[in-house]
């Protein structure tokens, strides 16, 4: 056992076998229940005796996730109001070493940060202070009916970077040293973050894994999507007519507002909602996000963020695969996918085609929406930042006879050096190349200490990226004739608050 000491009070974590000291389940805000349960994160009240912080915490509510595309993407539920927790690995308490934050991912309406994937063990094995952290998801995260306060997820995220801006030289770690990173809605978190005013000095480095700056929707999107959840709860839209329901129902009532908009994204009924394909998910409310983050990047926002972004080959195969879709699509949704997020000149769908001959409808779509949904963003992103590094993971899982491919979350226990974890076994598919996890998470690291993970910076005019895989290797402007077909500025269609 060992003790830390933070603002609120003792906590008792464990020392691990390898030397490694672990806190877990320190909460970090006081429980978002109650009268506090659509309102912006509040401190902790102190604790008089040590915390136990040697099991995890509760999660935040969620609904328990089904299907294929469920049963290979780890996760843990946990219940109770203690859901604002972090954990924290650190390889001794002296010190000042870097610090790295990571923000699990989950559209915005699943996940955790005590998922074994993410286990920080290595990372302190390697001289940072990892912490991984809990925030409120779904409707308590992210509605927005248009009174009270927008983002509070965003808002328990910085909560989160406050608390370790004030504890966490207690745990080793500098907080002049801080690197964000976080996976798919994780990323998008990071870089909302990056050019949100409240959340300006808290962290200096920030790494986004499959997520850029286009995900966040209007006021007007959100208030559709609220109104169809009201509309399903038999209550009028807004937040004390919700906060008046229990979670469990609420989270019910979600669940199917998620289900109707895949079945129909139609932007016409969902807004921006209908094209990003989640109903829940940041707003630019004017206030907390003051616009879309891409667009305040280009105008200087997080400039002085050093920036690591990239994507996998294969993202959206996760979410066709495992549940046979990819063998059931017509082939007009390449078509549809290409219009939807930008493509429009004639030839797209033909030139992705030929460089894919023989491949069936359903892996042209994907190919498709993993570039217009991911890939270009990210790209277009690190064009508009002044110092980012980019990356792509393609090394390919054997799960699903080697047809998951590199899908989306297929590089984080790479990342993590967590091959080894039975929750992983799953998505990997069969044995894994311990040599690409070594190198992969040793640029992260480099990366949380030195702002450079081993390669040449991208610009708009050098598109260098480090391509890993069995065989890592540098490229230059790779599918070229692809990315000149997406348009090289985000659409201006115009969210404002």
């Amino acid at each position: 056992m060992t003790t830390a000491s933070c603002a609120s009070g003792d906590v008792t974590g464990a020392e691990l076998p390898t030397g490694i000291l672990e806190f877990l389940g320190i909460p970090f805000a006081a429980p978002p229940v109650g009268k506090l349960r659509f309102e912006p994160p509040v401190p902790h009240s102190p604790w008089p005796e040590p915390w136990d912080a040697t099991k995890y915490g509760p999660t935040a509510p969620q609904p328990q996730g089904e299907g294929p595309m469920n049963e290979i993407l780890p996760n843990r539920i946990a219940p109770g109001d203690e859901y604002l927790n972090l954990n924290v690995w650190t390889p001794t308490l002296d010190g000042a070493a870097p610090v790295m934050v990571f923000i699990h991912g989950g559209g915005f309406s699943t996940g955790s940060g005590s998922v074994s994937v993410y286990n920080g063990e290595r990372f302190a094995r390697d001289g940072v202070v990892l912490v991984t952290i809990n925030y409120r998801l779904g409707p308590d995260g992210f509605l927005w009916v248009g009174d009270g306060v927008a983002n509070l997820g965003l808002l328990d995220q910085i909560a989160a970077l406050e608390w370790v801006r004030d504890n966490i030289a207690a745990f080793g770690g500098d907080p002049q040293q801080v690197t964000l990173f976080g996976e798919s809605a994780g990323a998008m978190s990071v870089v909302s973050l990056m050019a949100m005013p409240r959340a300006q000095g808290l962290f200096h480095r920030a790494i986004a894994e499959s997520g850029a700056g286009v995900s966040v929707i209007s006021p007007r999107s959100a208030k559709k999507v609220a109104a169809r959840l009201a509309a399903l709860l038999g209550i009028r839209p807004t937040r004390s007519a919700i906060s008046a329901l229990p979670v469990d129902r609420v989270l019910a009532g979600a669940s199917t507002v998620g289900e109707e908009l895949t079945k129909r994204p139609f932007t016409t009924l969902w807004g921006e909602a209908g094209r990003n394909l989640m109903a829940f998910e940041p707003v630019v409310d004017g206030d907390i996000l003051p616009g879309i983050p891409e667009d305040l990047i280009a105008a200087g926002a997080g400039h002085d963020i050093d920036l690591l972004i990239g994507t996998n080959s294969d993202e959206a195969n996760l979410f066709f695969v495992p549940s046979g879709a990819v063998d059931r699509m017509p082939s007009i949704i390449a078509s549809v996918f290409a219009w939807l997020y930008g493509a429009r000149r004639p030839g797209t769908v033909r030139r992705y085609r030929r460089n894919r001959p023989g491949v069936s409808a359903g892996t042209l779509a994907a190919a498709i929406l993993t570039d217009g949904f991911y890939r270009i963003p990210a790209l277009r992103l690190a064009g508009l930042h002044p110092h980012a590094h980019v990356y792509e993971f393609a090394w390919k899982s054997g799960a699903f006879d080697g047809r998951l491919g590199a899908c989306h979350a297929m590089e984080l226990p790479f990342v993590f050096d967590t091959l080894d974890d039975p929750e992983a076994a799953a998505m990997l598919g069969g044995p894994a190349p311990q040599e690409l996890a070594t190198r992969m998470h040793a640029a992260w690291v480099r990366f949380a200490k030195t702002g450079d993970p081993g390669w040449p910076p991208f610009t708009a005019e050098q598109r260098t990226s480090m391509r890993f895989d069995v065989t890592s290797h540098l490229t230059e402007d790779e599918r070229a004739d692809e990315r000149a077909l997406w348009p090289s500025s985000r659409r201006k269609a115009r969210i404002r608050a």
